[in-house]
């Protein structure tokens, strides 16, 4: 068994959608990135990458490729999953963290799980994303960025 972690951090601005767990959340901000910044995709596929040592997303993805620009992050995290399944690793669990204060996420987290275990070929039971606030303090508790952690189980087949 191998364990890998992820983590990522996207600042929030105008005039940029909303993205999570390749969810369009409806909020007045977005994450700010090259692709669309799905920051629990992100740590997702880093952990998964990790867990396998096969670089992180930046590697496999980097931000200076026009072929990246605006990407579906569900669309990467299928081919990390091509990845792993070439490296001969197939994934135990995943489990995921998004932190930020606001919008609340509890009633998109279910189709969250689906899009990823969807994306990896893999049972929703294999996949928990769950989200907190930060009570106000740090960046994400005053409303500047999201950050997610992820952690990954994968066992060479």
């Amino acid at each position: 068994m191998r364990i890998g972690m992820g983590y990522d951090v996207h600042k929030l601005v105008e005039k940029r959608k909303l993205v999570l767990g390749g969810v369009e959340i409806p909020y007045e901000l977005g994450l700010l990135g090259h692709s669309d910044a799905d920051v629990v995709v992100h740590a997702i596929m880093d952990a998964l990458l990790g867990a396998a040592a096969l670089g992180d997303i930046g590697k496999h993805f980097p931000d200076t490729d026009p072929q990246y620009k605006g990407i579906s992050s569900i669309k990467l995290l299928e081919h990390v999953g091509n990845l792993l399944e070439e490296n001969h690793y197939k994934i135990g669990n995943i489990d995921a963290t998004i932190i930020c204060q606001k919008p609340k996420l509890a009633m998109y987290r279910e189709e969250m799980v689906k899009n990823v275990a969807g994306a990896l070929d893999i049972h929703e039971s294999q996949v928990c994303i769950k989200a907190t606030t930060e009570e106000g303090l740090g960046f994400t508790g005053q409303g500047l960025g999201i950050s997610s952690q992820a952690i990954a189980l994968i066992e060479e087949v």
